[in-house]
């Protein structure tokens, strides 16, 4: 195959499968599900190795997600998102229903009494998404049995709790978002068996925290990014560099001011950076440098006083967001033994 033009996203196969069957082997030795997060890589070809590597199924943000992927061959996957179910969602939902094991999440009762409204007797099941200190959705965990009731008062079933230690994203909080998780589950368990129901899935888990994930608690670990890894996790101590899997290749475009400049800009590497990130991405070729300016289709480079590489070569970046990066491109370029391969970006702006 004719080598794809810069900047494209390059997947190293080896250190995927790597890093999906370390993840899978601590799940499976915990007697924990692993149902990761899809929406990091949106390609069927990853999933399946996810799932031969031992996923239960997928986790995913939207109905279109769930769509693509059971299109592919995934016949579990879990909407970990607070729905609004309106008919055109329901009748979406429902058909899955009947090629699939569907779950949905539920973080209110008007949301539960609306889902149950319209997907009740469908098979369609929810969990009740709770907070445990990112603050974005969720009920608190204490308010978890009221939610659940009115699912099930309402004709839904309910499977359990869930939620995502999003504030593990920070270079203090790795340990302790991982313990606020295990304790916002732990009671909302509690809450839900309180109105004479059963508990079945506690489910969380994030990449920065999975190393801290109390796995006598949780019963479904949801990460994402591990597959790929990105530049804030190694920012955050959480990947070896070595075990980065996805990289942007781009080309050396300009030497203008004695940085070095790349033809991959925010449009190929997408525009985050979290506080704590010391620049717009990274070069694994070169610990020390950093880009320090990001445009739509240039990467300005800091080498660190590192020689710069000659205009015309090529060169890896590490995006700060791996999630984000991928939903910019329509193909990952798996690369086993010098070898590329088209994989479809197939789930790439189902946003709904």
């Amino acid at each position: 195959m004719t080598t794809p033009r810069t900047p494209y996203l390059r997947v190293d196969v080896g250190r995927l499968d790597a890093n999906l069957t370390r993840v899978a082997d601590r799940a499976a030795s915990a007697g924990v599900a692993l149902r990761p997060h899809a929406k990091t890589h949106k390609s069927v070809e990853v999933a399946r190795r996810q799932l031969e590597a031992g996923a239960v199924g997928l986790t995913v943000a939207t109905i279109g997600e769930a769509e693509v992927f059971v299109d592919g061959g995934c016949f579990d996957v879990f909407v970990a998102y607070p729905l609004w179910v309106d008919a055109t969602a329901a009748a979406r939902l429902r058909s899955l229903a009947e090629r699939a094991v569907v779950a949905i999440g539920v973080d209110s009762v008007a949301g539960a009494e609306q889902a149950a409204g319209l997907l009740a007797g469908s098979g369609v099941e929810v969990l009740v998404e709770v907070d445990c200190g990112q603050r974005r959705t969720g009920v608190l965990p204490a308010g978890a049995g009221t939610v659940a009731l009115a699912a099930a008062r309402a004709g839904l079933g309910v499977r359990g709790v869930f939620t995502f230690p999003g504030h593990s994203y920070a270079p203090d909080a790795l340990a302790s978002a991982a313990v606020d998780e295990a304790t916002a589950l732990a009671e909302a368990a509690t809450s839900v068996r309180a109105v004479g129901l059963d508990v079945r899935v506690l489910s969380g888990g994030s990449t920065p925290s999975l190393a801290a994930s109390d796995l006598d608690v949780l019963t479904e670990l949801r990460p994402g990014v591990y597959a790929f890894g990105d530049a804030q996790q190694w920012e955050l101590g959480v990947l070896d560099p070595r075990d980065v899997a996805l990289t942007c290749r781009a080309t050396v475009v300009s030497h203008a001011g004695g940085r070095l400049v790349l033809d991959a800009g925010s449009k190929a590497l997408g525009a985050d950076r979290a506080s704590y990130a010391t620049g717009w991405g990274r070069l694994p070729a070169y610990d020390a440098a950093r880009v320090v300016l990001l445009s739509e289709h240039h990467a300005v480079v800091d080498l660190a006083g590192a020689e710069l590489p000659a205009l015309g070569s090529v060169v890896d970046l590490v995006p700060n967001h791996v999630c984000a990066a991928v939903n910019l491109h329509d193909t990952l370029w798996a690369e086993r033994d010098g070898a590329l391969v088209a994989w479809t970006v197939a789930a790439r702006g189902r946003n709904s």
